[in-house]
């Protein structure tokens, strides 16, 4: 829903959030810091600030199920958080934007608590927002699957049940990294095709995947599916996500079983959770399926999220080198390109039962768009690894090489509205350790 949170007129008290490019004032994500010398915390960011939730708690600014959603957030981990109804976290965000307004009605206690209520983010670590049971990573990025089938079939890029169920695979929830984190490029089995027998070493063919994180709210107990129209409300928030591959590792090990090791090194995720609230003003219908596609079954149909379960958000992604100044970008795509929504991911994840906990977190699958500029995947910009890229220092990349930095960044833009973002999925590749 659409309120008083998402007006584009609301400014903040903190000055930074007015005009950020990420945190403005009509986003209050959260997540999960610490201050130098402190311990880990729930907190919301806020320009270049950070709200301490502990500390506004011992302040005693807030109330009634907004302090119950507080406290549940201000631990060393969401996952109590995640797990309260959409209306107790909606009552945290509506409290906190009111008290962070420039007219707000507490701004002068706010102020005279100085930087033990709002931490500068810059003196500030990071951390995983959640303690993550279980990590599923799907493949619903339509324009990434047919691109990535094409250089291995030609002429059927699709597999058959592609556009009838939405594809996904158990990732290691063990290897999540929050951004910053090092990327250790990782040794596995590999097979050149000019190769008789494998052998193992390094990967060579390292890339990444643009992705968007989804994170599980309220979950569904073993045996109890959850239906379409419902789905939505289990989802907390969203963040970027880098699914790092082994391409070479995989190409080897994939069949028949899937990824396995290619996958299971690292996954990079941003840290602050961009709450399903915050998101509303930005949704979207879902793409029509071209005419001669199927229609979903009915568990995955449902005119409301058909209507507006996609989300109109600008994806980037960019690459520094160790010969670079600065960044630049090779992809800009949009998550309208996924081929199936959210709440579609999560109806089919717990159709057969499964039971989905507080603190899950779903990938979405490579969101590419229908152009070249568009590739989600190094994979898809030089062809398989045919056309290295080019970059604009000079260089060139078939894969990353080590000291790369890769940084996924998003923005959500909309008329009428002020713009938000997800900050950054930083990962710097490194040289990985070798066996003996």
């Amino acid at each position: 829903m659409i309120d008083a949170t998402h007006d584009p007129a609301r400014r903040s008290l903190v000055a930074s959030a007015n005009g950020h490019p990420d945190f403005a004032i009509q986003n209050l994500p959260l997540g999960v810091f610490s201050p130098e010398g402190g311990a880990p915390r729930g907190g919301v960011a806020i320009g270049d600030r950070i709200l301490d939730l502990p500390a506004a708690l011992g302040l005693g600014l807030l109330d009634g199920p907004a302090r119950a959603a507080a406290e549940a957030a201000a631990g060393e981990a969401l996952n109590p958080y995640f797990a309260l109804p959409a209306a107790t976290r909606g009552a945290l965000r509506a409290r906190l934007s009111d008290l962070l307004r420039e007219d707000g009605p507490e701004r002068a206690r706010i102020e005279a608590a100085g930087e033990g209520l709002l931490h500068r983010a810059g003196a500030c670590r990071m951390h995983l927002p959640a303690r993550i049971g279980d990590y599923t990573d799907f493949y619903a990025g339509l324009h990434h699957a047919v691109a990535v089938g094409r250089l291995f079939r030609p002429d059927a890029p699709l597999l058959p049940n592609y556009k009838h169920v939405p594809i996904g695979y158990h990732g290691r929830a063990s290897s999540v990294v929050v951004s910053g984190e090092p990327v250790y490029r990782p040794h596995g089995q590999r097979r050149p095709g000019d190769q008789p027998a494998p052998d193992f070493g390094p990967c060579r063919n390292l890339d990444y995947e643009l992705e968007l994180g989804i994170w599980i709210g309220p979950g569904n107990a073993r045996g109890e599916p959850v239906a379409i129209a419902e789905a939505g409300s289990r989802i907390a928030g969203f963040c970027l996500l880098n699914d790092w591959s082994a391409r070479d590792i995989q190409a080897w090990e994939y069949q028949p079983l899937g990824p396995f090791l290619a996958k299971s090194f690292c996954t990079t995720v941003s840290p602050w959770v961009v709450t399903a609230e915050a998101l509303a003003p930005f949704r979207i219908p879902q793409a029509p399926r071209p005419e001669g596609d199927p229609r979903p079954l009915p568990y995955l149909a449902d005119e409301a999220d058909a209507a507006a379960g996609a989300l109109d958000i600008d994806l980037d992604v960019l690459l520094l080198t160790p010969g670079m100044r600065e960044p630049e970008r090779l992809a800009r795509s949009n998550a309208r390109h996924l081929y199936w929504t959210a709440a579609q991911l999560v109806a089919h994840h717990a159709s057969n039962g499964c039971p989905l906990n507080p603190g899950d977190l779903l990938g979405t699958g490579t969101i590419s768009g229908p152009d070249q500029d568009g590739c989600g995947s190094l994979l898809e910009l030089n062809r398989g690894g045919r056309e290295p890229v080019r970059l604009a220092s000079g260089e060139t990349r078939r894969f990353l090489e080590d000291g790369d930095t890769v940084i996924l960044r998003a923005t959500c833009r909309r008329d009428g509205f002020a713009p938000i973002g997800f900050g950054e999925a930083r990962g710097v590749v490194t040289a990985g350790r070798a066996i003996g």
